[in-house]
C-alpha cells in the first residue's frame, strides 16, 4: 500500500509540475516599461537597436557587446529596474519581463546563479562520470547505456549555462530540447535496465526507436514558433512514466537488490525538488530565485543516482560471470 502512495505522489507532483501555466508578464507589458524603452531606444541607439549611437559608444560595456548585448537589450535592462521600483514604489509586487524576474546582472551573464549551478551540475556528473569509468568494468552490462546516459547529460548542462548566460530563440531551443533528452534518457535507461537480458536485437530496437523520437521532437520544435505546449506534454508523459518506472522496478527488486533505495531515493527527493518550480519566487538579493535554487539541489541527488549505477552494474557484471562459471560447470 505504501508503494502505491509514493507512486501517487510522484504523478501528483509532476502533473502539478508539467501543467503548471505561466502568467502574463506584467512587468513588460506595462505602459511605464514600454514607454521607457521606447524613449530609451530612441536616445541611444542607432535605426536598428544593434548598436549605440555614434557619439555614446562609451555607454557599451566591453564584455556585455562580446555577449550580444545590443543597445535595445541594455535599454530593456536598465528598464527593467525602473519599472521594478516603479511597481515598488507604488506597493506592487515584483513584476516578471517576459516570463522571467528581473536578475542582476554579472559579467554579462542574465541569470548568473542559475549558470553557476548549471556549472556546478556539469562537473559533478563529469566527477562521477569519471568514478564510474574507473570503478565499473566496460564488459559490465548496461556500461555503454549509462556512459551514453552521462554524456546526454553533459551537454544538457551546458546547454542549461548558455541558455541562463544569454536568452536568445536558438539558445533556448537547444536548452529545452537537451533538458528534455536528460528526461528521455532515463526513461531509456529504465527500460534498457530491465530489458538488459533480452537479445541485442530487441535492446538495439529500443533505443533506436528513442533516438528517432528524440530527432522527431527536436525538428519539430526547431520549425515554426517553438511549441511550449507540445514539449510540456513531452515532458510530462516521458517524465511520469520514467518516475514510475523507475519507482516499480525498485520496489519490485527491494529485496534481491538492497542498494536500490539509493535510485528510490534519488526518484522521490527529485520530485520533491520540483516543488521549488512549483512555488516560485522573486530572487533573492535578486540573484537566486526558485528555478536556480532547483539546479543548486539537483547537484548533489546526482551522486546518490551515480551510487547506485555503478552498485548496479557491479553486480549485474558478478551475476554474469557467476552465469558463466554455472554454464562452464554444467558442460564439464
Amino acid at each position: 500500500m505504501i508503494r502505491y502512495r509514493v507512486m501517487a505522489l510522484v504523478l501528483i507532483l509532476l502533473l502539478i509540475y508539467f501543467f503548471r501555466f505561466i502568467l502574463a508578464s506584467g512587468g513588460d507589458l506595462s505602459q511605464f516599461y514600454q514607454n521607457c524603452l521606447k524613449f530609451c531606444a530612441l536616445d541611444n541607439c542607432t535605426t536598428s537597436g544593434a548598436a549605440y549611437k555614434r557619439e555614446l559608444q562609451w555607454k557599451h560595456d566591453p564584455i556585455n557587446k562580446l555577449l550580444l548585448w545590443t543597445c535595445y537589450d541594455e535599454c530593456g535592462y536598465d528598464c527593467m529596474w525602473r519599472t521594478t521600483n516603479a511597481f515598488h514604489n507604488r506597493n506592487w509586487t515584483t513584476p516578471q519581463f517576459y516570463g522571467k524576474w528581473p536578475f542582476i546582472r554579472f559579467l554579462g551573464m542574465q541569470e548568473p546563479a542559475s549558470v553557476l549551478f548549471s556549472v556546478a551540475n556539469f562537473i559533478t556528473h563529469y566527477k562521477m562520470l569519471q568514478r564510474f569509468k574507473r570503478e565499473v568494468r566496460s564488459d559490465s552490462p548496461m556500461y555503454g547505456t549509462w556512459r551514453a546516459f552521462s554524456y546526454i547529460c553533459l551537454n544538457a548542462w551546458v546547454w542549461s549555462a548558455i541558455f541562463h548566460t544569454r536568452d536568445f530563440p536558438v539558445t533556448e531551443l537547444l536548452d529545452y530540447t537537451f533538458a528534455y533528452s536528460m528526461v528521455l534518457a532515463s526513461f531509456h535507461c529504465m527500460i534498457r535496465r530491465m530489458i538488459h537480458r533480452r537479445s541485442l536485437i530487441v535492446r538495439a530496437t529500443f533505443s533506436i526507436l528513442c533516438v528517432m523520437f528524440f530527432i522527431h521532437h527536436f525538428s519539430y520544435l526547431s520549425i515554426g514558433r517553438f511549441d511550449y505546449s507540445y514539449n510540456m506534454k513531452a515532458n510530462m508523459v516521458t517524465g511520469i512514466s520514467g518516475a514510475a518506472g523507475w519507482v516499480l522496478w525498485c520496489v519490485l527488486q527491494r529485496k534481491k537488490r538492497r542498494y536500490v533505495w539509493k535510485c528510490f531515493l534519488f526518484i522521490i527527493l527529485a520530485v520533491l525538488s520540483l516543488l521549488l518550480e512549483i512555488n516560485d519566487f522573486p530572487p533573492i538579493l535578486w540573484t537566486f530565485d526558485a528555478h536556480s535554487i532547483w539546479h543548486l539541489v539537483t547537484a548533489p541527488l546526482t551522486i546518490l543516482f551515480y551510487s547506485f549505477i555503478i552498485e548496479d552494474c557491479k553486480t549485474l557484471r558478478k551475476e554474469m560471470l557467476d552465469s558463466w562459471n554455472e554454464d562452464i560447470q554444467k558442460l564439464l
